[in-house]
């Protein structure tokens, strides 16, 4: 499911025809969820219901095309539980793959490189890089764990209260813990103990 963007180019004054920049199933699935793997946030979404399931994933409950949880239907029904396990499932299978990516990327590098300026460009661009992959990695251990949750029933209630987290929380924030209050507190007492 690769879909395209026109770019103009224009050289000298004279305009070529446009120029399709492909947009990987990872973008598109960032774009969906609206993650800083996507870039800056955009304003388009997809449902999870639209794209394609991760392989080996076999759907426990058909979703419609265009799905979105509502709240005038049971909270956490089974499509709510669907609907959240696709996304998280998206959303890991994107940070495995540009992790992977960024260890070929390192592997193939040319390392010999002259100018001693161009090498710590070189070095301050991995290590931001690895660190962006180090956030990945722990990201990945907070989907898991809602993905955990989700399969003991325990998905969408806070950890603190057992109170629902509500679905627009857990649609931006889909690895929620706390409901915002117990969050708001959490945070609270953070700043106390570090002041």
């Amino acid at each position: 499911m690769a879909t395209t963007k026109a770019k103009t180019k224009v050289t000298q004054g004279v305009t070529e025809a446009p120029v399709k920049a492909a947009r990987t199933p990872a973008k598109t699935a960032a774009v969906a969820r609206g993650t800083a793997a996507a870039g800056p946030r955009n304003h388009v979404s997809i449902s999870p219901a639209d794209l394609p399931l991760p392989i080996g994933y076999v759907a426990k409950v058909d979703l419609p095309s265009g799905y979105r949880p509502r709240a005038d239907q049971e909270y956490m029904c089974a499509e709510h539980v669907e609907y959240f396990r696709r996304k998280l499932l998206i959303w890991r299978q994107e940070l495995i793959e540009e992790s992977q990516q960024t260890i070929e990327n390192l592997r193939d590098e040319v390392r010999d490189v002259g100018d001693e300026a161009e090498r710590a460009t070189r070095e301050t661009e991995n290590s931001l890089e690895l660190r962006t992959r180090d956030r990945y990695r722990k990201l990945i251990g907070k989907i898991d764990k809602a993905l955990k949750r989700l399969e003991d029933g325990r998905y969408g209630y806070c950890e603190e209260t057992d109170e629902e987290i509500g679905l627009e929380r857990l649609e931006a924030r889909p690895i929620a813990t706390m409901c915002l209050d117990a969050q708001e507190r959490w945070e609270h007492r953070q700043r106390q103990m570090g002041d």
